[in-house]
This record gives C-alpha cells, sequence and structure tokens, in this order.
C-alpha cells in the first residue's frame, strides 16, 4: 500500500471527485477509430507482424481510421527503414480497465505476430485500481496469450498524466502520480520476467498540434510520434528503461 498517496488523495477527495465530473462532462468524446484493423506494408508474406492490443490507444481513438493509428504507423515506418514486408493489427477497447480486457480479448481470432505491445494504464489510473490487482491482471494475460504468443508482451510505458493539460489542478498531478505507480508496476515485471514482459518508454506527446480535438488522445501526428519513438527502441537505438 503507497500510504502517501492514499492519504492526500482522501484529504483532496471532495475536490478531485468534483473536478473528475467536471472533467468527464466537458470532455469531447471521440469514437474508436473505423475502417479495417489491419493491413500490410509491402508484398508478400510478412517478414514480421505487429499486433497492438489494449485501451483507446490501440482503438484508434483521435483519428478517423486504423490506418492513421498506432500499430499502422509503426507497421509503416518499420517498412520503410528495413524494406521488409510488414503486417499490422490491432484490438483495443475504449474506456476498457486490464481485467476488461481481458475478459474480452478475442484470444480466437487475433492473428500470429512476433511484435506484440500492450498500450494500457490510463482507465486503471482513473479507477484506482490496486497496483497488485494491476500486476496480477498482467500476468493473466500473460498466460491468456502464452500459447500463442512465446514472445515477451512490450509493454508501453503508462501515459504521465501530470502532464494532461485537459486536466485541470490538482486532479491532474494526482493522476500523474498513479500513473507513475502503474507504470512502476510495468519496470518491476520486465526487470524480474525479462523472457515473459519488455518495458518500452516512448515519447510523450505534449504537442498541442499532435493531439486530437479532445486534447487528451493523440492525433495523426501524434500517433507518428508515438511509432517513430517505438520503432527507434524495438531497434535499439535508446534505453527502454530509467
Amino acid at each position: 500500500m503507497h500510504l502517501p498517496f492514499w492519504l492526500t488523495t482522501a484529504g483532496l477527495s471532495p475536490l478531485l471527485i468534483y473536478q473528475g465530473r467536471n472533467a468527464r462532462r466537458n470532455t469531447i468524446r471521440l469514437p474508436e477509430a473505423g475502417g479495417n484493423p489491419f493491413g500490410q506494408y509491402g508484398e508478400g508474406t510478412p517478414d514480421r507482424r505487429v499486433l497492438v492490443i489494449g485501451e483507446s490507444t490501440a482503438a484508434g481513438v483521435g483519428v478517423q481510421g486504423h490506418d492513421q493509428g498506432l500499430a499502422s504507423q509503426l507497421a509503416r515506418l518499420l517498412h520503410e527503414r528495413t524494406g521488409q514486408t510488414i503486417a499490422w493489427h490491432t484490438f483495443g477497447i475504449n474506456g476498457a480497465t486490464l481485467a476488461e480486457l481481458n475478459d474480452k480479448l478475442p484470444l480466437e481470432s487475433l492473428p500470429d505476430a512476433d511484435v506484440v505491445l500492450l498500450s494500457m494504464g490510463v482507465n486503471d489510473t482513473t479507477g484506482f485500481t490496486p497496483r497488485s490487482r494491476f500486476r496480477e491482471q498482467l500476468l493473466v494475460l500473460r498466460q491468456a496469450l502464452k500459447h500463442g504468443y512465446p514472445v515477451p508482451i512490450q509493454l508501453l510505458s503508462v501515459p504521465p498524466m501530470h502532464l494532461f493539460s485537459a486536466l485541470p489542478s490538482p486532479l491532474r498531478q494526482m493522476m500523474g502520480w498513479r500513473a507513475r505507480q502503474l507504470d512502476g508496476v510495468y519496470q518491476s515485471l520486465a526487470r524480474q520476467q525479462p523472457d515473459e514482459f519488455l518495458y518500452l518508454r516512448y515519447e510523450t506527446v505534449t504537442d498541442t498540434s499532435l493531439l486530437a480535438e479532445d486534447g487528451y488522445h493523440p492525433g495523426e501526428g501524434g500517433y507518428r510520434l508515438m511509432a517513430t519513438s517505438i520503432f527507434a527502441q524495438l531497434n535499439g537505438t535508446q534505453p527502454t528503461d530509467s
């Protein structure tokens, strides 16, 4: 139990509840991306297959089509910079916690992949999921994917919510504090079980011109920035931990 966090949260709870309700009421609700959640860059049998699963980022919230989203843009970068044929597929549930993703993940219909990325954490942050339960659900996910995907799950860092300008203060700072705690669960698991999990810290989208109209989710440029950062780490050109 992280006592300082919970004591601070309890002391600020009336204000945090008020700000949270206002934020939900005033934030623009964007739909998930349309179009096919899969594709390929290059001809013939794919050399690599990219699978992204998770919450709104994997669902492509912030762009019109999945071809503008994270999985597609990462696959395009891999194709352009390696010359390989790259297939991509994305599955996301907007607003889902990790437990909800585990419940609804369509294991039978997910394609083969040799790069598996998990983008989660925002909804577990706002829902105050206990760190022990978050860790437990990560292990549940790993076990569920173990047979079909023997490669490690690449854990994309939990977004630094203290930088989300759409959220008021002190709600923004408290959500950032909680997000760092869940991100610490990622980093701990990656250190303890490197054959099962890898940790990727991608570049944060802070430029408002790269965000969608809700000021919260990445737009097409934001997903491109994320893909570029992830590509660099997949190819070992920048550190993956701190």
